[in-house]
């Protein structure tokens, strides 16, 4: 799909720098995201973003940062914001109503995407502290992992890193914190071993400048027997070789995994016009932008997966199909994507019909139930 869409926008790019005014892109002066933390790659990418629509087009981008995925998603969900760059939790997990969105005032989400960070320049990994002799992820047992509360997203990535190592939480010392900013602030100063973050992080850059250090133990992907065990707990993983991030830049890079990150997602009650423009936006300030913030590079057109795990909002489609990268493949796993949102989004009204007394236990069930039914694939 990435080299159909390689071939099909090489014109395209060509012109990726034009002036707003000739896109004819119709914005609203003010616009809201929500990010992870300040310090984030999300976050500053987010913010590289907003410098460019400020040049171009005098739009001001606020920029929310939220501690975890619940708090990036709320204000998304309330309408507050019109967009969350957010990760596989606010987009994947929210969708499948699953860990934090699983619970019974949360529900799966009807979550769409515009567009997403493909680069492969980074992972996203466990960074651990450089003064504790950890070299592989083994090593960990009996070791301080940090948790956060409320982000599943960061939690169970942690967790399929463990599982490469052949661990689990229970192999390891639980740290809580608040925010994805406390748990690396808890690195630096001694309060915890090892933190979830993208490897181009400020946070990780300002961890492996402090006096602790920061390694990131690497993932071999030889090791068919560790990575069935990393996919196995989060699927979205692939092995791959890091080229930007703390520790990392100028050298020969990471061997770590990573998916798509950031995601900039609307749900559908998104306006098609606004999702259509702000994704128009996207690509054609993306020379604007690009090299403003380490790995940003990844929101290029011609890096987009159109079969990812969470289905493209209509305005974003009527973009691709303007600009020629919009096939018939897309759209029947689009399709397939909705359809199975609508699934899940039927089987949870039924259960607050029945008015379980274990809500957990019941959705788990009724979830699993109405997968099968409709021949989806069942995840988590």
């Amino acid at each position: 799909m990435r080299h159909q869409i390689i071939a099909m926008v090489g014109a395209l790019a060509l012109g990726a720098g034009s002036a707003a005014a000739e896109s004819h892109i119709q914005l609203p002066k003010q616009l809201s995201w929500t990010a992870y933390d300040t310090g984030s790659a999300g976050y500053n990418q987010s913010v590289a973003i907003g410098a460019a629509l400020q040049d171009a087009m005098g739009i001001n981008l606020r920029v929310l940062p939220g501690k975890n995925d619940v708090s990036r998603t709320e204000p998304l969900r309330q309408g507050r914001v019109q967009f969350s760059a957010t990760g596989v939790g606010g987009s994947f997990m929210a969708q499948e109503g699953v860990f934090e969105f699983g619970a019974e005032n949360w529900g799966p989400q009807p979550i769409r995407v515009l567009l997403a960070n493909n680069g492969g320049a980074i992972n996203l990994a466990v960074g651990v502290a450089g003064d504790i002799g950890v070299e592989e992820f083994s090593d960990l047992k009996g070791k301080r992992v940090a948790w956060i509360v409320g982000a599943p997203a960061l939690n169970v990535n942690t967790e399929a890193y463990l599982a490469y190592g052949g661990l689990t939480w229970d192999d390891v010392e639980r740290v809580d914190f608040g925010g994805f900013g406390a748990s690396w602030k808890g690195l630096i100063e001694g309060q915890v071993d090892a933190a979830f973050a993208s490897t181009n992080s400020g946070m990780a850059y300002e961890a492996a400048s402090s006096p602790r250090g920061l390694i990131w133990p690497p993932i071999d992907p030889e090791n068919k027997d560790g990575v069935a065990r990393m996919k196995k707990i989060a699927p979205f993983f692939s092995p791959n070789v890091a080229k930007v991030g703390a520790t990392i830049d100028g050298g020969p890079g990471y061997a770590g995994a990573g998916y798509a990150y950031p995601v900039l997602v609307a749900t559908s009650e998104t306006d098609t016009d606004l999702a259509y423009n702000m994704t128009k936006a996207m690509v054609e300030l993306y020379d604007q932008y690009k090299g403003k913030a380490p790995g940003i590079n990844g929101w290029a057109l011609d890096k987009q997966d159109l079969n990812w795990v969470a289905p493209y909002h209509e305005g974003a489609v009527k973009y691709f199909k303007e600009a020629g990268i919009w096939t018939d493949e897309a759209q029947a796993h689009n399709e397939k994507l909705l359809a199975r949102q609508e699934a899940l989004a039927a089987a949870w009204e039924e259960l607050k019909a029945e008015g379980p007394s274990d809500w957990e236990a019941a959705w788990t069930e009724k979830r699993r139930a109405a997968l099968e039914a409709g021949g989806f694939e069942l995840v988590f």
